[in-house]
């Protein structure tokens, strides 16, 4: 009679933990659907930007020019990257219907190294933010002046 008992008590503890986990997956989604993507009103020209081979402690900048696709007028209320090595910027006023702006991501290389950054821009009255990113590799000044003058023979 226990073990009859104990078995029905681990089925119905079972069923109803993967039913609770079914209901989360079903919310989770439909919370995922239900959030408005800032893409729908902003369309940058470039999502992604490769520096190439960059020169270590020479800072870089990237402009990425977006348009205003909407109906309304544009507020980007920020910009943030995924590290203190990357500074973007952006319009702090409105862009209105059909206008461009952009969002400009500077980089100052302190470790030689390849690198992959992201600036996630969030537009103002939606949910998810635009992901940008900025390639390269970096190189130290005697690696980079090799780069520069094989580079320079390869064009001759």
């Amino acid at each position: 009679m226990k073990k009859g008992f104990l078995l029905f008590c681990a089925f119905a503890l079972t069923t109803a933990v993967a039913t609770a986990q079914k209901a989360d997956a079903v919310s989770d989604k439909a919370a995922a659907t239900s959030q408005k993507k800032a893409d729908a009103v902003v369309q940058f020209k470039e999502v992604k930007y490769d520096f190439g081979k960059i020169k270590q402690g020479v800072p870089v900048t990237h402009d990425f020019v977006f348009a205003n696709i909407g109906n309304q007028p544009v507020v980007i209320e920020s910009a943030n990257a995924s590290c203190g090595c990357t500074t973007p910027t952006w319009p702090k006023t409105p862009v209105m219907k059909s206008k461009t702006d952009k969002v400009s991501a500077g980089f100052n290389a302190a470790s030689v190294q390849p690198f992959e950054k992201s600036i996630f821009v969030k537009v103002a009255g939606y949910d998810l933010p635009i992901e940008l990113k900025i390639t390269g590799e970096v190189l130290s000044s005697e690696d980079y002046a090799k780069y520069e003058a094989t580079k320079g023979k390869k064009n001759s």
